[in-house]
């Protein structure tokens, strides 16, 4: 495994695993202490979670299944995220975001109560919020820092604007951007937030690396397009489908870190071997331009 300094005092394995659908997969808190205790064995140590994910249960799923370790808690590290809402309006339930200074203190403190530890490794604001007061969210994740309920702090899905205000205000502290970018998204290239995190030296976290799953099963003609290229890099290698796409994350110089969304290890093993396959520079730009999202000029 390898892993990435994000601050002087947090390191993250370069491989991280999800837990995004983690009530989806009904596990009983022993069976997902195993799946936690088997990244480990293999050196992911990185732990993504958010306090939305399945309206607040998976974080209690994920404290459950971390009291049953026998690990030390500084055997790995958590993530996870504050500032996106939901509420019951005439009968339905409606979700917006709140990043004021005092809701994300109390959901700092609740995400604690729930995962039952002392502190967070990453402290991420989950999405762009139109109402945002930088000045507000800097004080509170600051404040956070000072209390010692959270090591660092990020963003998550921002444009480079937004992320730069902020930045500023926490004294240039911001340790990523958990962002989506997969062969047939590219957001944030577009918007320039790639080579923002360049020039910072911030390492991106990647969510959505597959595209959901949708790289290998849709129809679409972006996503078809995209897997025959990868398919036929993939034979050039004598490898995975899935270990080509995480290659090609890797590869960039942002320093990325993918997370590995799934529940089965297996698949975790095949983007652990992306560390060790080198993809050219051609096959880089050769999965780039594939889906026909970019073109090059």
């Amino acid at each position: 495994m390898q892993y990435v300094n994000i601050s002087d005092t947090v390191r993250f394995s370069r491989i991280v695993q999800g837990f995004w659908r983690l009530t989806d997969w009904d596990m009983p808190a022993a069976e997902a202490a195993a799946l936690i205790d088997g990244c480990l064995e293999r050196g992911v140590t990185t732990l993504d979670t958010a306090e939305i994910y399945g309206d607040g249960e998976c974080e209690v799923q994920l404290g459950a299944a971390l009291g049953q370790l026998k690990r030390r808690r500084e055997d790995y590290q958590i993530v996870t995220k504050t500032g996106i809402s939901k509420e019951v309006v005439d009968g339905e339930t409606f979700g917006y975001y709140d990043t004021g200074y005092q809701r994300i203190i109390d959901s700092c403190k609740n995400s604690l109560r729930k995962l039952g530890c002392e502190y967070i490794d990453l402290y991420l604001i989950h999405r762009e919020d139109p109402l945002i007061d930088h000045h507000q969210v800097a004080g509170a994740l600051k404040e956070l820092k000072k209390q010692g309920c959270i090591r660092e702090a990020g963003v998550s899905n921002f444009d480079p604007f937004k992320f730069t205000a902020l930045n500023n205000l926490m004294d240039g502290t911001l340790r990523t951007n958990q962002i989506e970018w997969n062969p047939c998204c590219f957001e944030h290239f577009d918007s320039g937030m790639m080579d923002l995190l360049v020039e910072k030296q911030v390492h991106p976290m990647i969510w959505s690396p597959l595209a959901g799953g949708q790289l290998f099963v849709s129809d679409e003609p972006r996503y078809a397009q995209a897997r025959r290229k990868i398919e036929q890099i993939a034979a050039r290698h004598g490898a995975a489908a899935d270990t080509v796409v995480y290659a090609w994350l890797l590869a960039h110089p942002a320093g990325a870190l993918p997370i590995s969304g799934s529940r089965r290890l297996e698949r975790l093993d095949a983007a652990i071997a992306a560390l060790d396959l080198e993809l050219t520079r051609a096959e880089w730009y050769e999965i780039y331009v594939a889906s026909g999202q970019q073109v090059l000029r």
